[in-house]
């Protein structure tokens, strides 16, 4: 268990203009580091000898060692407070990792804890200066909703890569429970040797997408991850055909977090989070129940939406 906590002997206005200044240098740290190992890092580890799984494995390691220096800046300068859960058990053959995502930091934890990780990333950061170079050696997986995107995630499964999934496709709305679209689950019934969860909580939530960098809370903010018990996938894969597996596995995992971060609230004394339907999965919200149904039986591509 990586456990941290930093407090701080300061009166509370001059704590909050601290870590208001410190959320700020995090942010021009991270995009001044993903220009470091474009220009300078990547191309060194390059030149070094190997084949292709060395030489990604390589820039993998270098990014989780960047990310892991990151976490310890956000830690030692008092933007935050960590708590990480069972991480040494992350980083198996064939381990598909699903966690909720409270924050835009969730990502920077994760892959700080594990040295050899892929990941589906949001399209954009193939064109964002800071961070396509990284993100194209490291061979991530582009969420562009598409089913080859899925089929190369299924692949690096197959292949017996680590794959970091975030199954909301976007961040989660404060103070509601996560809702997951069911590409993520067709990946793991595809590829996976193992599911295991990791329950994320973010209080006072911070970074969301309806919160600016600036909109820092009125106190330091505790993240804490947990590792939770590992989901065999072929239990839900040997009875049923892909589209209804799929659905039973996402149902599963939903009930899963909804009762894991319930829990979590209620030892810490949080409001439970309120379950709605995400406006970004048309077969949860969609009216056109023939949309749904064309999309239930593409059963050799299944339907995903990843924002």
């Amino acid at each position: 268990m990586d456990m941290a906590s930093h407090p701080l002997k300061r009166s509370s206005g001059a704590n909050y203009l601290w870590r208001l200044l410190a959320t700020g240098a995090s942010f021009v740290l991270f995009g001044l580091g993903g220009l470091v190992l474009r220009l300078f890092i990547l191309p060194l580890l390059g030149l070094l000898p190997g084949d292709a799984a060395t030489r990604r494995r390589r820039v993998r390691n270098a990014i989780s060692r960047a990310f892991y220096l990151h976490v310890q800046f956000m830690y030692r300068s008092g933007v935050l407070e960590f708590e990480f859960q069972g991480a040494e058990r992350l980083g198996r053959p064939g381990q598909m990792i699903i966690a909720n995502h409270p924050s835009l930091i969730d990502v920077v934890f994760l892959i700080a804890h594990i040295r050899d990780a892929n990941c589906i990333v949001k399209q954009s950061l193939w064109r964002n200066p800071f961070t396509r170079g990284p993100v194209r050696s490291a061979q991530y997986i582009s969420n562009n909703g598409s089913p080859d995107m899925l089929e190369e995630a299924a692949d690096a499964l197959r292949e017996g890569q680590t794959l970091i999934v975030f199954p909301e496709g976007t961040r989660t709305a404060p103070n509601r429970a996560p809702v997951f679209h069911r590409g993520a689950a067709a990946i793991a019934l595809r590829g996976a040797r193992v599911i295991t969860p990791v329950f994320i909580t973010v209080r006072p939530t911070t970074l969301t997408k309806a919160e600016p960098w600036y909109r820092i809370p009125e106190r330091r903010v505790r993240v804490t991850l947990r590792v939770g018990p590992d989901i065999a996938p072929e239990t839900f894969h040997a009875t049923a055909p892909l589209p209804i597996a799929s659905r039973r596995l996402n149902e599963h995992l939903q009930h899963v977090y909804r009762d894991a971060l319930q829990l979590a609230n209620a030892e810490h004394g949080w409001p439970n989070a309120e379950h709605l339907p995400s406006a970004n999965d048309p077969l949860q919200t969609s009216p056109d129940l023939g949309l749904a149904g064309r999309m239930e039986k593409r059963q050799d591509r299944p339907f995903s939406v990843y924002e």
